[in-house]
């Protein structure tokens, strides 16, 4: 495959809507980018009379690969993985492993996406498990946080681990020189939180990462931490909250703003300043999760995103192609704990 080109595979029947968002979305995407190639995985006699026109346009950047089934959103994994082999899931994520694309996007369900990517591309040597990644809006920029839901339980040595991938990430693809790495804790005193948390502490305060110590839940939204290091429970229970709570003061504050003609005419007023914050923290910008350890590049759309969300989450798949994080997670995982830090005990 030519490094002048990029190819991804996209599940183009997954999430709420399918190929309604995820066709338009990669239509954008073609047209904003020459190297772009995108095989769209899914029901051809669907697909094939939404893109006729625009393949005619695009020539062999955009094609259609049959796949007979799909993965149901709320379907259980180990269903999906054994039972649903030409699904457009597994297909665009065999399309990976053959090398035939770079990378694949889906919006389907996580965990089938999430056991799938695993079984079909396996992890990089020295990860135990797969983890996923994703940019949540901070003062004056944004956190890799990991995990966010894959690993509801994790030893103190996949924590180190998740630290090494956010990093090699934050590194790879926002060109962070030496990402400042945060341990999500319930205080910064190293006598705080269980022993789970103070022995994943151990290993990477002796790791050659930036490490910076134990950060609370205010420090995710602070310009103080680019890596957020939890399990997998922690980082969904987290996620889920800051999604609630986002949505519980975009209500309150429409519901004062149409309280009175007076609150009325000062939202008037204040439009430039609402629709400015609107764009600077709209979801759709920072949608689509990393799933960081795997031989391969997957990337995890929002199942209820629209097409501006789901081409962000292509344009994460492109970037880590380009950057190689595979291939990067497993070079800086090679220089860990090699050698002591000099000023480490």
């Amino acid at each position: 495959m030519s490094t002048d080109t990029v190819t991804i595979a996209l599940d183009a029947m997954g999430g709420d809507h399918g190929p309604g968002v995820v066709v338009p979305a990669a239509l954008s995407m073609l047209a904003r980018h020459s190297f772009l190639h995108i095989i769209l995985v899914g029901d051809a006699p669907t697909l094939t009379p939404m893109v006729s026109r625009q393949q005619a346009e695009y020539g062999d950047r955009l094609t259609v690969q049959h796949a007979s089934e799909v993965v149901l959103m709320d379907e259980p994994p180990s269903q999906a993985l054994r039972g649903k082999k030409d699904s457009s899931m597994r297909i665009a994520i065999n399309l990976v492993k053959a090398g035939t694309a770079d990378g694949c996007v889906s919006a389907g369900n996580t965990g089938a996406l999430m056991a799938t990517a695993r079984f079909v591309l396996k992890t990089v040597p020295g990860i135990d498990r797969p983890a996923i990644c994703a940019l949540i809006p901070s003062h004056g920029g944004h956190t890799h946080m990991l995990d966010l839901g894959a690993n509801a339980d994790c030893t103190p040595e996949q924590l180190f681990q998740f630290g090494v991938m956010g990093s090699a990430l934050a590194n790879a693809v926002y060109n962070i020189a030496a990402p400042r790495v945060g341990l999500l804790n319930i205080g910064e005193e190293e006598i705080k939180g269980n022993e789970k948390v103070r022995e994943a502490a151990r290993l990477l305060t002796g790791s050659h990462l930036n490490y910076i110590g134990f950060v609370e839940g205010d420090d995710i939204f602070s310009r103080d931490v680019d890596v957020v290091v939890t399990d997998g429970f922690v980082g969904n229970v987290s996620l889920k909250t800051m999604e609630g709570l986002a949505k519980m003061i975009s209500q309150n504050i429409r519901e004062e703003f149409r309280r009175t003609a007076f609150t009325r005419f000062l939202a008037f007023v204040s439009l430039p300043v609402l629709r400015a914050l609107k764009r600077r923290l709209d979801p759709r910008h920072y949608n689509g999760a990393s799933m960081l350890g795997l031989k391969g590049v997957v990337v995890k759309s929002h199942g209820g995103t629209d097409s501006v969300g789901f081409a962000s989450a292509i344009r994460i798949a492109i970037l880590e192609v380009q950057n190689q994080v595979p291939q990067r997670i497993s070079r800086l995982l090679e220089t860990q704990l090699t050698e002591p830090r000099a000023d480490v005990q």
